[in-house]
């Protein structure tokens, strides 16, 4: 019985769970909401349209409709504008769906309310669907379709190019879904074959779980290089282009240790199959000195 062959195990267990969580994480508004891709801050959308000079003729009748404290403060007005326009404060992306909600207590912090205490309210999410395309334009011009005031995507001077760079990366999101379930079903075949290896003291059975484990090591690997792509790209893209209508996005750091530490669990498990290999030869070599001296 090869007892070493345990540490794999546990390593490759510890692998799937994880896999399936990136899988998984926010496809229900209760199960790990904040391990999101990223997350688009849309609480301050049309910011830059807030005056009551504003050119569009919906967005004038909104601001004559507030009290006057809020006329005084150019952010309320924003907040006012965004939750008038139908428009959720943000828009977290998961590989399967989004999830949508209000920031509480307020959405910007102030003398009396430091960032840290502000947090993510989600009110709902999306349909789980595979290749899901998170595609921002469509998701808020059907939230200004349902809100019953005329105003479009154009109105809002909405970037052409988000939709166009979030377009390049439609893609590489699909290749994502398809590698994380490869991952899982190779991460298995790896952790069912460390199964047998614990009964399997020759040295074949250890270069066959090297070879297996080397190939879910790198599809994990790929699949968490092109979501970090996916991440950082998309958030560039987007504050860099959404600044001017205030949108910002920002990044899913939890996600991206949660996909890297399932990457790090198979490499791990390959590390002690390699050094198992190595072992397994010398245990063999002196195996047999032992026997030709006896002999």
């Amino acid at each position: 019985m090869r007892l070493t062959a345990i540490f794999p195990i546990l390593c490759l267990l510890g692998a799937l769970v994880l896999s399936f969580l990136c899988l998984f994480a926010g496809s229900k508004q209760s199960f790990l909401p904040s391990y999101d891709l990223l997350t688009l801050n849309t609480s301050r959308i049309g910011s830059n349209l807030v005056s009551e000079n504003s050119p569009i003729e919906p967005l004038q009748d909104i601001f004559s409709a507030l009290p006057d404290a809020i006329n005084e403060e150019i952010s309320q007005r924003a907040d006012a504008l965004a939750s008038r326009l139908g428009v959720d404060d943000f828009y977290s992306v998961h590989i399967l769906n989004y999830c949508f909600g209000t920031y509480t207590p307020s959405v910007l912090p102030n003398a009396t309310l430091p960032l840290s205490d502000i947090k993510r309210n989600i009110t709902g999410c999306s349909n789980r669907t595979a290749m899901f395309e998170f595609s921002p334009g469509e998701i808020i011009e059907q939230r200004l379709n349902e809100s019953g005031v005329d105003v479009t995507l154009d109105d809002l001077q909405w970037p052409e190019d988000i939709q166009t760079g979030i377009d390049a990366l439609h893609a590489v999101q699909a290749a994502v879904f398809i590698l994380y379930c490869i991952s899982i079903a190779l991460v298995f075949v790896a952790l069912v074959a460390a199964v047998f290896g614990v009964v399997g003291n020759g040295r074949l059975s250890a270069c066959v779980n090297v070879l297996i484990t080397a190939v879910a090591l790198l599809a994990f690997g790929v699949a968490s290089a092109l979501v970090t792509a996916v991440v950082v790209k998309g958030t560039d893209v987007i504050n860099q282009h959404g600044e001017q209508i205030g949108l910002q996005a920002s990044r899913g750091n939890k996600f991206l240790a949660l996909t890297w530490a399932g990457a790090g669990l198979v490499f791990l498990a390959l590390v002690a199959w390699v050094v198992e290999v190595c072992v397994g030869g010398r245990r063999k070599r002196r195996s047999g000195y032992a026997a030709a001296k006896t002999g």
